[in-house]
């Protein structure tokens, strides 16, 4: 099995960040693309785009004034209410790296609490 990271950037885009999102998007489709070639070997292709999750790099952001405080944008743009942890993702990865997931291919697994997708 392959799982790829992308982002909501992919589907969604950002200001300022247009080769970044461009590249996300790119991941998605290489994930769809690999998905269909490599089916007939056994071999499961899916990529997860993470919403907010709660990592250095979204502090730094937060830091840095480019986004607001997490604690008080994440209820207002995230259906759950929360931004995501890093044990949020890597849960994800294990189901699909799991046998139960053996019949999953070719998908964007959202982990983002019901913020887009």
């Amino acid at each position: 099995m392959i799982i790829n990271t992308a982002s909501v950037a992919g589907y969604e885009g950002q200001i300022g960040q247009a080769a970044y999102a461009a590249s996300k998007a790119g991941v998605i489709g290489l994930t769809k693309a690999l998905a269909l070639e490599l089916a007939a070997h056994g071999i499961t292709v899916n990529t997860i785009p993470p919403g907010m999750i709660d990592t250095p790099m979204l502090r730094r952001a937060e830091a840095e004034g480019n986004i607001g405080k997490l604690d008080q944008i994440a209820p207002r743009v995230i259906p759950i209410g929360r931004a995501g942890t890093p044990e949020d993702i890597a849960a994800t990865c294990g189901f699909l790296c799991s046998d139960e997931a053996g019949f999953i291919t070719g998908q964007v697994v959202g982990v983002n609490g019901g913020m887009v997708l």
